[in-house]
């Protein structure tokens, strides 16, 4: 076996792979978005290695079951999740880190590539307000990496001994507040790190899912009483169900009162810092100890590229540092950070690359014009919905628009059945989303090639399923 493959099978499959790949990009209306879900029909195309294959051969049938079997995220009418068409650079980028491999778990291994992320750290913790001198941070798997170290950083901060003692150093139990549209990684952490469910309290909200800052205030005096003590307030900017922006400048002053880490999950919101005209949306997350941002989510790279931002410069390293005699000394002697001393990640691939690349070629003002654009083609959307006899049932700026008609209000099947409809048609993908008691349809600007046309398309598509 030679795992290298000879120089011109090798030549022969990059033409091959570089050929089929680039149609496929170029071409994102010649395909169906979302496939037919038969799992006996996928289970019967995977091969199970009873024979070899050449590369050539190999490379198609992988490439096959993506185009056949998968919800083509990149295709304009695709109006899911945040889950945007990667832009090209952050795709060159991948092959790079592919290539080259590197390990940035030791600094001295991979010192280019951890001084590009220290520096994307640096000039998006300046985005988000954060002064320069306390700006410290991580590149992340995800959001829910994120989130967790968020967590872990509150539990390192507020419990000197928890480090050492963990969970049965803490004398009363700590409680973590969000709304009830929070993420639900949030869920996922207290369980990792052993506070359990109960920690959670949930945020009252008014009808437009804001928070009820007077009546919080009243649940966190209740839970000191009860002998509760609370750790964390967590402020969600750009729910992933109705798109709300919770108000964290009016959240910070309870987080000070009550001396919890107030944390910023703008996964999806934080994008706004990125345009001067929108960026007043998130007004206040200078406020915050840390931060979750997505950068491949409205920066439109490939997944996953996540961030955590903090103003506290030495909490990663109280949270995460361990010595480990293996690991290598060259920069022993060098003001440098190795990153797993900084991290939940031990061994992991170049994050930061395709953020980097992307900047590179397009700059800020480039983001800047991307995200303008989005929330253009949401606000049309909304219009036109309305002009169409829709109900728009949530209030957000950000280009999340869950909708319906009126008889949804009364009829829970309905949207879902529309929806079923939409996705099995091939034509456009959307989702279903509960406001209240009501299943709303949701339509995401997620895509920059989505367009006028596309969202035209669109209304089309629904008014024929409604008929």
């Amino acid at each position: 076996m030679n795992p290298d493959l000879e120089s011109l099978q090798r030549k022969e499959a990059w033409e091959q792979l570089t050929k089929k790949l680039e149609m496929f990009y170029a071409n994102p209306y010649n395909r169906k978005v979302s496939p037919q879900l038969n799992a006996g029909e996928i289970k019967k195309m995977i091969n199970t290695f009873s024979e070899t294959l050449s590369p050539g051969t190999a490379i198609a049938h992988v490439l096959e079951g993506m185009e056949k079997y998968t919800v083509h995220t990149s295709h304009p009418m695709y109006y899911g999740l945040f889950n945007p068409r990667a832009n090209f650079p952050s795709i060159t980028a991948d092959i790079i880190t592919a290539v080259y491999n590197p390990q940035l778990a030791a600094w001295s291994h991979s010192p280019f590539a951890a001084e590009v992320e220290q520096m994307l750290i640096k000039s998006l913790g300046k985005k988000f307000g954060y002064l320069p001198e306390d700006i410290d941070g991580v590149f992340t798997s995800g959001g829910a990496e994120a989130n967790l170290t968020a967590l872990l950083t509150a539990l390192n901060n507020k419990y000197p001994a928890y480090a050492n003692e963990g969970i049965l150093s803490l004398k009363k139990q700590p409680v973590i507040y969000c709304s009830n549209e929070s993420h639900h990684s949030i869920i996922k952490a207290v369980k990792i790190a052993g506070l359990g469910i109960n920690a959670v309290r949930k945020i009252p909200v008014n009808h437009s899912l804001q928070p009820l800052i007077n009546e919080f205030d009243g649940l966190i005096r209740e839970d000191i009483s009860n002998g509760f003590e609370p750790l964390m307030l967590i402020a969600t900017l750009g729910t992933t169900g109705a798109g709300i922006v919770e108000p964290i400048k009016d959240l910070a002053p309870l987080a000070t009162k009550y001396s919890m880490w107030l944390h910023a999950d703008a996964a999806y919101g934080g994008g706004a810092i990125l345009s001067q005209q929108y960026k007043y949306l998130v007004d206040g997350i200078e406020l915050s100890d840390s931060i979750t941002f997505d950068a491949h989510k409205w920066m439109s790279v490939t997944m996953s590229a996540s961030i955590f931002l903090t103003r506290h410069k030495g909490i990663l390293d109280k949270t995460f540092r361990i010595t480990a005699d293996y690991m290598p000394k060259e920069a022993g002697t060098l003001d440098i950070t190795d990153p797993f001393t900084h991290s939940i990640q031990w061994s992991r691939r170049f994050i930061g690359l395709k953020l980097y690349l992307s900047l590179l070629i397009f700059g800020w003002k480039g983001y800047e014009e991307t995200i303008d654009q989005h929330f253009s083609v949401g606000k049309l959307l909304r219009k036109k919905l309305a002009g169409n006899g829709w109900v728009i049932f949530n209030d957000t700026d950000l280009p999340v628009i869950c909708f319906g008609k009126e008889n949804f209000i009364k009829d829970e099947q309905a949207a879902l059945k529309l929806s079923n409809q939409i996705i099995q048609s091939g034509k456009a993908w959307l989702s279903v989303y509960k406001l209240g008691d009501i299943n709303t349809l949701r339509v995401c600007i997620t895509n920059y090639l989505t367009g006028e046309k596309d969202i035209d398309d669109l209304l089309i598509l629904l008014d024929e399923h409604t008929a």
